[in-house]
Protein backbone atom coordinates (compact mmCIF):
# COMPACT_ATOMS: atom_id res chain seq x y z
CA UNK A 1 0.00 0.00 0.00
CA UNK A 2 1.11 3.24 -0.78
CA UNK A 3 -0.07 6.91 0.54
CA UNK A 4 -1.04 9.67 -1.78
CA UNK A 5 -1.84 13.35 -0.68
CA UNK A 6 -5.27 14.76 -2.78
CA UNK A 7 -4.78 18.62 -2.24
CA UNK A 8 -7.77 20.54 -3.03
CA UNK A 9 -7.09 24.20 -5.07
CA UNK A 10 -9.47 26.47 -4.56
CA UNK A 11 -9.89 30.05 -5.82
CA UNK A 12 -8.89 33.02 -3.69
CA UNK A 13 -11.34 35.10 -2.37
CA UNK A 14 -14.18 35.47 0.34
CA UNK A 15 -16.12 31.98 1.62
CA UNK A 16 -18.77 31.04 -0.69
CA UNK A 17 -22.11 31.69 0.19
CA UNK A 18 -24.48 29.43 2.53
CA UNK A 19 -26.35 27.49 -0.37
CA UNK A 20 -23.02 26.96 -2.26
CA UNK A 21 -21.28 26.16 0.70
CA UNK A 22 -23.17 23.71 2.68
CA UNK A 23 -24.35 20.93 -0.43
CA UNK A 24 -20.32 20.77 -1.08
CA UNK A 25 -19.69 20.36 2.60
CA UNK A 26 -22.33 17.70 2.86
CA UNK A 27 -20.73 15.93 -0.54
CA UNK A 28 -17.21 16.02 1.25
CA UNK A 29 -18.53 14.95 4.64
CA UNK A 30 -19.91 11.70 3.40
CA UNK A 31 -16.71 11.15 0.87
CA UNK A 32 -15.05 11.19 3.95
CA UNK A 33 -16.80 8.76 5.62
CA UNK A 34 -16.70 6.28 2.87
CA UNK A 35 -13.19 7.00 2.55
CA UNK A 36 -12.62 6.06 6.55
CA UNK A 37 -15.04 3.09 5.94
CA UNK A 38 -12.95 1.39 2.67
CA UNK A 39 -10.07 1.94 5.16
CA UNK A 40 -8.03 4.41 2.58
CA UNK A 41 -8.92 7.47 4.41
CA UNK A 42 -5.50 8.56 7.04
CA UNK A 43 -5.89 12.33 8.00
CA UNK A 44 -7.39 15.25 5.66
CA UNK A 45 -8.21 18.72 6.69
CA UNK A 46 -8.96 22.36 5.73
CA UNK A 47 -6.26 25.48 5.62
CA UNK A 48 -6.93 28.72 6.86
CA UNK A 49 -6.80 31.41 3.87
CA UNK A 50 -3.27 31.91 2.60
CA UNK A 51 -2.57 35.11 4.51
CA UNK A 52 -2.49 33.39 7.81
CA UNK A 53 0.66 31.75 6.50
CA UNK A 54 4.13 32.20 7.40
CA UNK A 55 7.59 31.47 5.44
CA UNK A 56 10.30 30.48 6.25
CA UNK A 57 13.20 30.60 4.15
CA UNK A 58 17.14 29.58 4.96
CA UNK A 59 19.46 32.69 4.95
CA UNK A 60 22.88 32.45 5.58
CA UNK A 61 23.51 30.89 8.93
CA UNK A 62 19.77 31.86 10.24
CA UNK A 63 16.39 31.94 8.80
CA UNK A 64 14.10 34.44 7.12
CA UNK A 65 10.29 34.59 9.24
CA UNK A 66 7.91 36.64 6.41
CA UNK A 67 3.99 36.74 6.60
CA UNK A 68 1.94 35.60 3.96
CA UNK A 69 2.10 32.70 1.46
CA UNK A 70 5.33 31.43 -0.52
CA UNK A 71 3.66 32.75 -4.16
CA UNK A 72 0.74 34.95 -4.82
CA UNK A 73 -1.77 33.45 -7.05
CA UNK A 74 -5.57 32.95 -7.89
CA UNK A 75 -5.59 29.63 -6.46
CA UNK A 76 -4.40 28.52 -3.06
CA UNK A 77 -4.39 25.11 -1.44
CA UNK A 78 -7.20 25.17 0.56
CA UNK A 79 -7.08 21.46 2.04
CA UNK A 80 -5.82 17.94 1.40
CA UNK A 81 -6.48 14.33 2.54
CA UNK A 82 -3.87 11.23 2.68
CA UNK A 83 -4.90 8.29 1.62
CA UNK A 84 -3.35 4.96 1.60
CA UNK A 85 -4.16 2.25 -1.44
CA UNK A 86 -2.86 -0.27 -3.44
CA UNK A 87 -2.00 2.01 -6.73
CA UNK A 88 -2.28 5.24 -8.79
CA UNK A 89 -5.10 4.34 -10.44
CA UNK A 90 -7.26 3.28 -6.94
CA UNK A 91 -5.71 7.00 -5.89
CA UNK A 92 -7.01 8.49 -9.33
CA UNK A 93 -10.66 7.35 -8.17
CA UNK A 94 -10.73 8.56 -4.87
CA UNK A 95 -9.16 11.88 -6.04
CA UNK A 96 -11.84 11.95 -9.14
CA UNK A 97 -14.77 11.74 -6.03
CA UNK A 98 -13.09 14.42 -4.53
CA UNK A 99 -12.75 16.43 -7.12
CA UNK A 100 -16.77 16.08 -8.07
CA UNK A 101 -17.58 16.68 -3.97
CA UNK A 102 -15.78 19.96 -3.82
CA UNK A 103 -16.47 20.97 -7.36
CA UNK A 104 -12.47 22.49 -7.37
CA UNK A 105 -9.12 21.10 -8.86
CA UNK A 106 -7.49 17.67 -6.72
CA UNK A 107 -4.22 17.56 -7.29
CA UNK A 108 -3.06 13.41 -7.04
CA UNK A 109 0.72 13.11 -5.39
CA UNK A 110 2.49 10.02 -4.12
CA UNK A 111 4.63 10.03 -0.87
CA UNK A 112 8.65 9.56 -1.81
CA UNK A 113 9.14 5.90 -1.20
CA UNK A 114 11.98 6.57 0.96
CA UNK A 115 9.79 9.04 3.18
CA UNK A 116 7.55 6.34 3.39
CA UNK A 117 9.98 4.26 4.93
Amino acid sequence: MKHYLLSVYQPDGGTPPPEILEPVMRDVDALNREMAEAGVWVFGGGLNAPETATVLRPEGDGVLTTDGPYIEGKEHLGGFTVIRVPDLDAALAWGSRLARATTLPIEVRPFDAVAEG
